[in-house]
């Protein structure tokens, strides 16, 4: 294990602080490294999530820590009326799509209980400041009978697998982030992995914030997850 993967990782507001830096940093190539480094694979992960809504035509579904708004995008092509919301404000001014974006911490969403029906969220769980927070206020803002299906990095079950995906995760992403973007940045994503329950104990969460059929996607041979669910 190299040093990098042995420095704590930080918590609470430290890392409320941090992560909007991190992210207002790299904003400017951060689709650009997100294709290189998942081999274009991201694109179809994201597609998926808005196929496992399953909502009527339409309906209003938010993107929780929209980043440049490429759910957006996927979702308004569904049919979905989409907003974006995101507490990076560099990453929203990057942003391309042409769905509403609102700067706002998704811990802490402008919006009554029960307004919306569905939510994505693309690759943010590891970097929310209390996740089970984070479920508890989609719990609240979803309707009964709406859904939500949350996209994030993943490590594969098989040992081969595993030990190849690490070895890639943790040497080669953030010597492509280097090249491309920011360095620091990309030596902290691999890392953050470390903020991930394990799967179970994340579906156990969800079923508690009130989406009791809570269930996990495996993607891409497992190197990315699906959660999704449906508000009782």
């Amino acid at each position: 294990m190299t040093r990098s993967f042995q420095l704590p990782l930080p918590e609470g507001e430290e890392k409320r602080r941090a992560v909007r830096s991190l992210f207002d940093t790299i904003s400017g190539r951060y689709d650009l490294v997100n294709r290189v480094m998942t081999f274009g694979m991201d694109v179809g992960w994201r597609r998926r999530a808005v196929r496992e809504l399953r909502l009527p035509g339409a309906s209003l579904v938010l993107d929780l820590a929209c980043g440049t708004g490429d759910l957006c995008t996927e979702l308004q092509r569904d049919g979905y009326r989409a907003i974006g919301f995101d507490f990076a404000h560099g990453m929203l001014a990057a942003a391309t799509t042409s769905a509403p974006l609102v700067e706002a911490d998704v811990l802490r969403l402008p919006l009554r209980g029960a307004t919306v029906d569905g939510v994505t969220c693309g690759f943010a769980l590891r970097n929310v400041v209390d996740l089970a927070a984070f479920f508890s206020e989609l719990g609240r803002v979803v309707r009964p009978g709406g859904r939500i299906a949350l996209l994030d990095a993943s490590e594969p079950s098989g040992r081969a697998l595993r030990a190849g995906h690490r070895i890639y995760f943790r040497h080669i992403v953030p010597r492509i982030g280097g090249i491309l973007s920011d360095a620091d940045a990309y030596a902290y994503l691999p890392r953050s992995m470390a903020y991930l329950p394990p799967p179970a104990e994340m579906l156990a969460m969800l079923g508690h914030a009130g989406f009791p059929d809570a269930a996990r996607l495996q993607l891409s041979a497992g190197i990315a997850q699906l959660l999704t669910g449906t508000r009782a």
